[in-house]
């Protein structure tokens, strides 16, 4: 007959579980006094109970049951009498017993993997009274193990990544496989790891999966990934031992160890001198093959003349240097620049600087172009200040602005009229002389703001703006007058002396050294016997009774002309007229009422014709009263 692989392995098994618990039976006593004998495989051998475990090799996969041992009983005379059962986990569905000869079979393909033993329990009865002839024993059978599963990576594929130009023996990853066969038992779990793809750069420890680098000096920039093939191998490692594999995938870190480098050796930019600031000229770039913060650099200009003109940052975003103007540049001054750059990392690893500086540096030549320009004042503001006195057409100042090209053109002077809606100035078109055009008042505009326009001859379309700021100086031309309309009474009963008012003045003229009023009666009132007028020469008036008794019946309204002379030169004065009102007052001197027309008698009645009136009222009052009988 001729046998496969996979059953010559099983039958060379079992030929040596039988060689092994032949000589074990032989060798040992039984340790109790069971009647209950034991007999793995096809043995006649005596066991005792305590002794007995069977052994079934999983994987089985024969067409008949798999004997696994017998059972027999002292008292079993081979006549039938004694009959066997069995019971416990797996009996009858998995393991069957020949309840004449004791015999044990297991009929069904066993996995160690799934259960490891099967605890059952045998007896011995009597087939004609079904009594136990021996007491009822527990036994174990075991199932034996095979090499049936591979190694697996349960935590694969692995990712792991590793520095750049890291030495040899440096550590990446660590991977590890588990076998599900028995540890305990021959070499079935023993797994050995070897590397099937990734050599020569990368090496695994055998015993620990730990993945080390084998090369040195692996370059991201040369290749940045590895795609590694990891086999786990048990019965270790030997011919016939089953294998599983991972993959791993290790990436190169960037470390700095790249300098910067520009691309060319020098670079021409043309800008126009009309560039206006902080505009930017050129943006260069140098190259950096590293990556992420490695790759961030610092730009500056070392060396050049124009330091103080022209400026260079770093883009965060780009790494680009980014170069603008800080002055104006003016083509007429000068036509170009020479600027020496430097790019620099910022954080150079310090093992990589053998290798030479960590920057380069580039020669950028900036041409100005030259741009027809509008004319150019010679000031951005003309202040200018003229008399409101002034006549028309007197010279006020003179604006003078050039073309700033090499061509040099002639320019002519105009006034933008929105900002002299009103046509106040003049301006002469060749000369740039700004004259009166109207009368000023200061009083009206203080200051006049006007913007004066400087055309090319040979372009009108380049235009400049000047800047002119008039400033009207006073005169005085305003008199002054009362600073405010003035509600003034006079108590009936006031007394001589008592102030009824104080007045003060205002003047629309602002002279240098301030205000200063001066009051007093007009000369046809100053002998009045009214009022008097009292100057507190502090550019306030006092205005006092000169009498008392005053009476709403004779006079309830007195009208005061006061005479205010400003300080000017020539001084100007006016004369304003105070309205005083009498009043019936109260104890404290507040006036309760103004009205004179409830006191004033009708016209042609005397005093005496009111009395007689009166006493014919209260008569005929009193004959009413009797009539009525009140």
């Amino acid at each position: 007959m001729k046998l496969g692989k996979v059953e010559l392995c099983h039958f060379l098994q079992l030929v040596g579980l039988f060689l092994c618990f032949s000589g074990t039976s032989q060798a040992e006593p039984p340790r109790s006094r069971s009647k209950l004998y034991f007999q793995s495989g096809r043995s006649r051998t005596k066991r005792s109970w305590v002794w007995n475990q069977f052994f079934v090799l999983e994987e089985y996969m024969g067409s008949d049951p798999l004997y696994v041992g017998k059972l027999h009983s002292d008292v079993d005379k081979g006549d039938g009498s004694i009959k066997y059962i069995l019971s416990g986990e797996g009996a009858s569905s998995i393991f069957i017993i020949d309840e004449n000869t004791g015999d044990i079979h297991a009929t069904k393909r066993l996995d160690r993997e799934e259960q490891a033993y099967y605890t059952l329990r045998a007896q011995a009865l009597d087939r004609l009274t079904n009594k136990p002839v021996e007491p009822e024993s527990e036994f174990v059978i075991k199932i034996q193990d095979i090499n049936d599963n591979e190694p697996k990576f349960l935590d694969g594929p692995y990712t792991a990544g590793v520095p750049e130009m890291s030495p040899v023996g440096t550590s990446v990853v660590q991977v590890t496989a588990t076998d599900a066969d028995d540890p305990t038992y021959g070499n079935s779990a023993r797994v050995v790891y070897s590397i099937l793809q990734g050599q020569p750069y990368f090496s695994v420890e055998p015993k620990t999966g730990v993945i080390k680098t084998a090369l040195p000096n692996m370059d991201r920039e040369a290749k940045d990934q590895y795609l590694l093939v990891i086999q786990a191998k048990d019965m270790v490692g030997q011919n016939g031992g089953l294998s599983g594999t991972t993959s791993v995938t290790v990436t190169l870190t960037d470390v700095n160890d790249n300098p910067p480098r520009f691309p060319r050796r020098s670079y021409q930019y043309n800008v126009p001198e009309s560039l206006s600031v902080p505009s930017v000229v050129a943006r260069i770039k140098a190259i950096d093959a590293d990556m992420g913060v490695n790759a961030e650099m610092e730009y500056k200009i070392v060396d050049g003349d124009g330091l103080e003109i022209f400026k260079i940052t770093a883009d965060k975003e780009t790494q680009e240097g980014i170069i603008t103007i800080q002055k104006e540049l003016d083509f007429e001054a000068k036509t170009s620049y020479t600027l020496r750059i430097e790019a620099a990392n910022r954080d150079a690893d310090p093992r990589f600087l053998s290798l030479g500086p960590f920057s380069d540096t580039t020669t950028i030549k900036i041409i100005v172009e030259d741009v027809d320009e509008p004319p150019v004042f010679s000031s951005p503001l003309y202040p200018m200040e003229v008399s409101e006195a002034t006549q028309v057409g007197n010279i006020i100042g003179t604006v003078a602005a050039h073309d700033p090209d090499s061509s040099n053109s002639p320019v002519r002077y105009s006034i933008d009229r929105n900002t002299d809606l009103e046509r106040y100035f003049n301006i002469d078109a060749n000369s740039g002389v700004i004259t009166t055009a109207k009368l000023l008042d200061r009083e009206t505009n203080a200051v006049h703001n006007i913007t004066v326009l400087a055309m090319e001859n040979q372009n009108p379309s380049q235009v400049g703006r000047g800047y002119v700021a008039i400033t009207i100086l006073d005169i005085n031309d305003n008199a002054p007058e009362f600073a405010m309309d003035y509600e003034t009474t006079v108590c009936e009963n006031a007394q001589p002396g008592q102030v009824i008012q104080k007045i003060s003045a205002v003047d629309k003229d602002e002279p240098s050294d301030g205000h200063h009023f001066y009051f007093s009666l007009t000369t046809d009132t100053t002998n009045n016997h009214n009022f008097s007028l009292k100057d507190n020469k502090d550019n306030t008036a006092s205005i006092l009774t000169r009498r008392n008794g005053f009476h709403r019946q004779e006079q309830s309204v007195y009208y005061l002309p006061i005479f205010i002379v400003d300080s000017g030169s020539p001084s100007l004065s006016s004369t304003n007229t105070l309205t005083i009102r009498v009043c019936d007052c109260d104890a404290d001197g507040v006036a309760q009422t103004c009205n004179a027309e409830a006191y004033v008698l009708p016209a042609g009645l005397s005093t005496g014709a009111l009395i007689a009136i009166l006493a014919c009222v209260l008569t005929l009052f009193g004959a009413l009263c009797n009539l009525h009988k009140c």
